[in-house]
This record gives structure tokens, sequence and C-alpha cells, in this order.
């Protein structure tokens, strides 16, 4: 992947000069627009922003801005557009598709010092917050007055709202109550002219163009998030969680697919297959069976009687499909753990190996065992361990290639398995991201979904936000399809920013 990001620098004539920053005005006009402190350039700094969570390496980072209010973020675009400069935004950098590495030392805008809840308003179900609000945050200030965030990305210990808007980042309970895009009503932007705008708004129609919509799940290509208006969800009276355990993944799979074609949309349904749930059980002693060859943990929430109902039928289609016990959570503490095990899944394969693959896609339910029995076959083939840990009310999958990058020629093999395991999904019906978004991971397969209108539409729809293509260059559109090819993105100054 280092040599995809180097190919795609010299595309956008990208390539960084020597290695000091001495003589660039732009560090001294952003110093004198933020602070001393909040405008670095030492190495350590640059080094630490030029990669995010994902297996992506090879961006080289500019000089990194801390902003804390709008105008200073409006003024760092000024800047760059006054030197032809490129930005690239970031949060937490939790990123799983390279979408805030940055190409071409660009300035990098890190927004988690933004990180104010500045306004709730419980009755109209409202709360008013920064981009650096970290996710589960929010739901914890919450929580005192029945509501939380109903976004919840594994990550949400760490990962911000405005990288949820980034991403349209999704969660398991996201199959009842939608992805981060239900969410928002409106957003404060700084466009990359420098302009603030005011995406959507709180009417319960508002007028025009859905511009708001268009923004959310842009990856930072379009502008900056300064502020954000999200729904409040109102926790519900009652909630019951079961765990059933199969001895196959397919049982698993097709519990899941009836479920749903029985008419009810749970909470949550989510499946780990057993290899990852053993290593949950060795991580935090969730309390799930070691011996199940998958297990899936079923949530439903509403009204005392109604998820009775609906935890009896869950509990039955389960038995149909071969379940081999059907357990369903004591009270709150089991109920706790059961979701500490589901969300620390991804944390938990460090006891196997250093590092790991997480993919993305989604297909139909009625292919998930076909497309995960395929998966499995793709890991033997390449000779890699593979754990299937998965949103599987809506078919969104993440198998993990779990690996230890310092093995000689590893990386060759995981990046060809995850080039398998896309075409399968895309083959299959399915599409490239569910919620990690495409950044630099999915960008090369962009034009196997979407045909060359419609990625030339993307494209338009960017230039009309950006018609420099400065906001995170070189992501999510395609080569041979995006304005960054067309205008020859700006380059580096002479003897600035290796």
């Amino acid at each position: 992947m280092a040599g995809l990001l180097s190919s795609v620098r010299k595309r956008l004539n990208l390539e960084p000069g020597a290695k000091s920053a001495d003589g660039d005005p732009v560090v001294a006009e952003l110093r004198a627009a933020l602070s001393e402190d909040r405008v670095r350039y030492d190495g350590a700094e640059r080094a630490l922003l030029s990669r995010d969570a994902s297996v992506f390496d090879g961006g080289v980072s500019g000089p990194v801005c801390f902003p804390i209010t709008t105008a200073e973020v409006q003024a760092i675009m000024k800047i760059a557009l006054a030197h032809e400069r490129n930005i690239v935004p970031r949060g937490a950098g939790t990123g799983l598709a390279g979408g805030a590495i940055p190409l071409g030392a660009p300035i990098v805008v890190v927004v988690t010092k933004m990180n104010k809840i500045i306004e709730v308003d419980e009755d109209n179900r409202i709360a008013w917050v920064e981009p650096g609000v970290v996710n589960l945050d929010l739901t914890r200030y919450l929580h005192r007055s029945g509501f939380h965030f109903a976004p919840d990305p594994s990550s949400q210990q760490v990962c911000t709202i405005g990288g949820n808007v980034a991403n349209n980042s999704g969660g398991p309970h996201c199959l009842a109550y939608g992805v981060t895009n239900a969410h928002v009503q409106a957003l404060e932007v700084v466009l990359p002219s420098g302009e603030i705008a005011m995406l959507g708004g709180l009417d319960a129609e508002p007028a025009g163009l859905d511009l708001r919509g268009a923004f959310v799940g842009s990856e930072g290509t379009l502008g900056i998030t300064t502020k954000i208006a999200v729904t409040i969800t109102p926790d519900a009276p009652a909630v019951k969680t079961l765990l059933l355990s199969f001895e196959t993944v397919r049982d698993a799979a097709n519990t899941v697919s009836q479920i749903i074609a029985a008419g009810m949309v749970p909470a949550a349904l989510e499946v780990m297959d057993q290899r990852i749930t053993v290593a949950v059980e060795n991580y935090v002693n969730a309390g799930y069976p070691r011996d199940a060859g998958a297990v899936l943990l079923a949530e439903v929430d509403g009204l005392a009687e109604s998820i009775e109902i609906d935890a009896e039928r869950i509990a039955q289609i389960g038995n149909d499909n071969n379940a081999i016990e059907v357990r369903t959570a004591a009270d709150e503490t089991e109920r706790a753990a059961l979701w500490k095990g589901r969300k620390t899944a991804f944390g938990a394969v460090a006891q196997i190996a250093p590092d790991y693959y997480l993919h993305d896609t989604v297909v139909p339910r009625s292919q998930l065992a076909d497309v995960l029995e395929k998966i499995y076959a793709i890991a033997d083939k390449y000779d890699l361990l593979v754990m299937n840990v998965f949103h599987a009310g809506d078919g969104n999958l993440h198998p993990l290639l779990v690996f230890d990058g310092r093995d000689e020629g590893i990386l060759d093999r995981v990046h060809a398995a995850g080039s398998e395991i896309v075409r399968v999904s895309l083959d299959a019906g399915g599409v490239l991201s569910g919620e990690h978004g495409i950044g630099v991971e999915k960008q090369a397969y962009m034009d196997e979904m979407f045909t060359s209108d419609d990625l030339d539409h993307q494209n338009r729809l960017r230039q009309a936000f950006d018609p420099g293509c400065r906001t995170n260059p070189g992501k999510v559109i395609p080569i041979g399809h995006s304005c960054a090819d067309i205008q020859a993105l700006r380059k580096v100054p002479t003897g600035v920013w290796a």
C-alpha cells in the first residue's frame, strides 16, 4: 500500500521537497492566526499524524494545526487558499480506510480541541456539539436526562462525532436506529474558500437541496465541520439482550436473515465466529461460550410487553436453526459484559498477532453465509488467519485478517486476500463500505461499483464545494475520474516539508 500512496502522490504532483520547514511563510501566518503552541511542525508530531488506524502508511504531514474556534478554522482555510496549499481534516485518527492520511505534506487540521457540548435541547431532542466531542462522551453527558446518541461505533470511546460525520459511521445499534446521517440535522462547515456555511437546519423540511446529506460521508473532501446539530434519542423503557450459540456461522447467519424476514428489526444483531469469540473471552471474560462455532448477540428494546414477544420469537427462530443454547442476560451487569466483549473484539486480536486488516464490505443478508464461506477459503488460499465479527442485521461484514507485519511478504498476501474479499462481496450484489469509508483503501475499486457517469457526477459535486481539489486530495474518487487528475494539484514548495 505504501507503493499505492507513492503513486497517488506522484499523480497529483504532491511529492515533497527537502527536509526543512525553514522559510515556509505558511507556518508564520498560521501561528499568527492561532498561537505558537497550536501550530506544530516538529518531526515527531508530523510522523505521528502521517497515518491513521489503518494498515496503510506512506503519508507525509505538513504543518499541524489545532484550532479551537470556527474563526480559526476559517483563518487556516484562507491561508491555505492564498498559498495554494492542501488541507487534510483530522479527528481522533481512528479511521480504518486511510481517509486521514496526509498526502503530499498538506496542512493537517486536527479538530480534537474543538470538543465542547454547546447546547442540549431536550424538548426538541437536539444537541449542538463541536466536531472533537468523543462519541461516547456525548452519551455519558446525556445519560442523566434519559437520552443517548444512537450511532455507536466500536471505537466510540475514542472516535469523534466529526469523524463519524465524515465517514457516516454506523455501529451495532444502527440496525434499528440508522447510521450517523439519520442523526445529523444541521452542520456548520468551513468551505475550502474559507466561507462559513450552514447545511441543513432544524426545521422539519429545510428549504433547498439536501447539502447536509451530501456532506455527511464526504470524508473531509468538501470542507471542515465546526458545529453539528445531532438528534438525541430517548433511552428505551426496557431492553432485553439474548446470546444465541450455534455450531456453524451459517446457522447464525440464517437466523439473522429469518429474524428480519419475520418482520422484526431488533436494536442489534451481531455475529462473532469461534476464533474471535475465544479471543474475546481470553481478553475480557465477557461470558461467551468458547466451544460454539458462532454466537449471535441479539438485542430488542421498547415497551416491556413487546420486547418479551420479540425475544421469544428470536429464540424460536434460533432454535429452528439449530441453536445450541439461547441465553438471556439476567441483569444490566451481564448485558454490559456481553456488549463489552463485542465492543473490544478488535482489541482482543492483539493477543494473537500485533497487526490486523479489517474490511468493511456490505452484502445482502441472504448472501451472508455463502460470502463468509468464501472469505474463509480466501484466507486459507493465502495462508492467513481470518476472524469474522460483523453487523449481521444489515449485512455489514468485518473480516479481520490477523498477521505480524514483520513477516517477510506478509503484507502482499494480506492485500491480495483483501482485494479478493472486496470482489467476492461486489459479486454477491454488495457494496464497498458500510461505515469505514472509501479513503485510499477502496478507491481503486470505485469504478467496479460505479459507472463512469456516476463517478463524473461525484467529481462534479466535489468541485462545486472545492474547485481546486485541495481538501483531502487523493482520496475516494479514483484515478481518471477526479478533478485532481485534471487540475494537477499544487506542488509543495521546494525545500519545504519532506
